[in-house]
């Protein structure tokens, strides 16, 4: 059973910080292109950051410079550290996995900015 377990949301003030962390189980994680994905109420779900199977990463433009995803291979967790964080941020984040040639994804984990 494929599992994606996402931690570290919570509410934080305008230019604060916040690290999401996805503890992937039941995937062949090195095997695996991992991604954050977010969504807020009446919009789409859209990438965040996305990081390959070799480390590769890109980023949505509204996060570059910002935002910093990376892997532990060895712990199967995949994070995102988010600082400078804007009010625009406020979503739910969620964990995705593509191992091919399936894709999954996690429950999500609020991330609030507000003052």
């Amino acid at each position: 059973q494929v599992q994606l377990v996402e931690s570290g949301g919570g509410l934080v003030q305008p230019g604060g910080s916040l690290t999401l962390s996805c503890a992937a189980s039941g995937i062949v994680f090195s095997g695996s292109a991992m991604g954050w994905y977010r969504q807020t109420p009446g919009k789409q779900r859209e990438v965040v950051a996305r990081i390959t199977t070799d480390g590769s990463t890109v980023y949505t433009d509204s996060v570059k410079g910002r935002f910093t995803i990376s892997r532990d291979n060895a712990k199967n967790t995949v994070y995102l550290q988010m600082n400078r964080l804007k009010l625009e941020d406020t979503a739910v984040y969620y964990c995705n996995a593509y191992w091919p040639p399936r894709t999954y994804w996690g429950q999500g984990t609020p991330v609030t900015v507000s003052s």
